[in-house]
């Protein structure tokens, strides 16, 4: 125990005196959340939407009212349908609506409504919300309009409601999500600069000479940057609850618990990197390879898991960041439910072993 105190401490020596690596724990994830929380956002508002009104009956200025009103669509009133379609061309609007003449009187005589929605299909997403926001800005400007039109009520009253997320903001399961990618990208780095960085100065050598055991050099690289990424962490989980008000609904104890687990996973990844790579630039190009762009697609944060190929799906099993993402967006949006815990939990403490397994047999401790 002697030693592997002595190990450790040095090791926090090297921390302190190296601010690279206060830079991967503390700066590098604070920017990367306000990359995500400024420069990522999925919900699409304000649209640009042209709006071409051939009919001109005084009753559809509350509809004129409604688009401009709207949180969704930035609507722009046009005289003529060239002019709309040169700024669609143009990408100065994404879509736009064309009420015709004979708009106000098929609804007087209970006969059906036409109404023209064009968008650019170049961009899929957006042309999905633009077909979808007029018609239900029109609805609701149906119910509260002044105007009794004489329609038929629809058979069916649908009423939706959102759980967990009654907002509907992005951020609330992109930012808990992106703190499972960048614990991947800091844990690895953490360790995979620490024994390149060994080998290169030459310090290894002279840990190798004295009568350390492969286990202790391992458990010294491992608790140190422990410590080092549950500290980053809970920065982390500061900066979204705390400063971009991000509600939590779980509890701190068990995810700073399952926290752990993928922490002991993701170490063990950069350190089989570093036992690999004896240069410290190859060793962090690796682990951007190997560990993050992997967790980055195929975490299911980007990208749903069901909707990918059969092999892909298969990959994903061993990819700590797929469980880590699960756990932390329910811990968030829904609160601690157990099953989904306990069912990540025994995945993320399998690999962390096996890869612990696989980094005590990969380390050398002789110098060839």
């Amino acid at each position: 125990m002697s030693k592997l105190k002595a190990l450790i401490k040095k090791e926090f020596f090297q921390i302190i005196r190296d601010p690279s690596s206060i830079m991967i724990a503390f700066v590098m994830p604070l920017l990367l959340l306000l990359i995500y929380m400024y420069g990522v956002n999925l919900d699409t508002s304000k649209i640009k939407l042209g709006l071409k009104f051939e009919d001109t009956s005084p009753e559809l200025s509350t509809l004129m009212r409604s688009f401009d009103t709207s949180k969704y669509v930035r609507a722009k009133i046009y005289a003529s349908r060239d002019e709309m379609y040169k700024d669609l061309t143009r990408g100065k609007i994404n879509g736009f609506v064309v009420i015709p003449n004979d708009f106000s009187s098929n609804i007087q005589r209970k006969k059906q409504a036409h109404v023209q929605i064009v968008t650019d299909g170049s961009e899929v997403n957006l042309s999905n919300y633009i077909k979808s926001y007029p018609p239900s800005i029109m609805r609701q400007w149906f119910s509260q309009s002044g105007y009794k039109y004489n329609i038929q009520k629809e058979p069916i009253n649908t009423q939706i409601r959102y759980w967990y997320n009654q907002d509907i903001n992005s951020h609330h399961f992109i930012l808990p999500g992106s703190l499972a990618i960048t614990m991947t990208l800091i844990g690895m780095l953490l360790t995979t600069l620490v024994m390149a960085r060994e080998w290169e100065r030459g310090t290894m050598e002279a840990l190798l000479s004295t009568r350390i055991t492969k286990l202790e050099i391992i458990a010294s690289k491992y608790i140190p940057y422990f410590i080092l990424g549950m500290l980053s962490m809970a920065f982390n989980v500061f900066v979204c609850t705390v400063i971009f008000k991000i509600p939590f609904r779980g509890n701190y104890f068990v995810l700073f618990g399952v926290c752990a687990l993928f922490l002991f996973c993701a170490l063990g990844i950069g350190l089989l990197i570093s036992s690999n790579f004896k240069d410290q630039f190859l060793a962090s190009q690796s682990a951007l390879s190997i560990g993050f762009l992997p967790a980055l697609m195929l975490s299911g944060l980007t990208f749903p898991i069901n909707s990918m190929p059969q092999i892909l799906q298969s990959i994903t099993t061993i990819i700590p960041t797929r469980y880590f993402v699960t756990f932390i967006q329910s811990e968030f949006l829904a609160g601690t439910i157990w099953e989904i815990v306990l069912i990540n939990s025994v995945f993320l403490f399998i690999l962390g072993v096996l890869m612990a397994f696989i980094v005590y047999k990969n380390t050398k401790t002789r110098i060839q």
